[in-house]
């Protein structure tokens, strides 16, 4: 179904067991107000071919780029996701070497029947945030953020000895339980089989 929406844009910092590299997830944060979210992935892909033909084709999860629009990114935030610090006047420095730590991020789109789709990216490292900005004219044009990370796979494994990058879920799919939209934000999702 078409979405028509964007919105409850969250952050959870991860960190990882020191001997085994598993995540886990600090409580989601607001990120800022999303405008735009766009996925793409990237897929590692192999065909063998048998009998002049096309015999097995595998196609894997090999990494994403996910790119956010937002109202603003936020001193906290920046430092959060790409590594800035503050100094003691209370001012933001980028620096060269700043790389921040990965993390989960979630979201929900509005669907056009008024439902939702929530989404939690696993694993994701954010560069720098870009900025556009331009003098005023004779109209007013908002220059706002984005900033692009690559999504990730899980070090972790899921009860199916997988490593998972991404959770979605349709709010009102008749087997999803109204407790699963109802805590998503309370912590990132994690996988349940049995």
């Amino acid at each position: 179904m078409a979405t028509v929406g964007l919105d409850k844009l969250f952050y959870a910092p991860i960190t990882e067991v020191a001997t085994t590299g598993d995540e886990t997830y600090g409580i989601p944060v607001m990120l800022a107000k999303a405008m735009t979210a766009e996925l793409s992935v990237e897929l590692a892909e192999a065909t063998l071919y048998a009998d002049d033909g096309a015999s097995e084709v595998v196609k894997e999860f090999k990494n994403g780029k996910l790119t956010l629009g937002v109202d603003n990114i936020g001193r906290n935030t920046a430092q959060a996701l790409t590594g800035a610090a503050t100094d003691d006047n209370g001012v933001l420095i980028s620096a060269s070497e700043d790389g921040g730590n990965p993390v989960a991020i979630g979201f929900r789109a509005k669907k056009s029947n008024g439902k939702y789709k929530y989404i939690w990216l696993y694993r994701v490292k954010f560069a720098v945030p870009s900025t556009s900005l331009s003098t005023k004219g004779d109209s007013i044009t908002f220059s706002t953020p984005s900033i692009e990370g690559t999504v990730m796979r899980r070090n972790k494994l899921d009860k199916q000895g997988k490593h998972p990058w991404k959770a979605e879920v349709d709010e009102g799919d008749k087997d999803v339980l109204p407790a699963t939209i109802n805590a998503w934000y309370t912590s990132v999702y994690e996988p349940n089989f049995k």
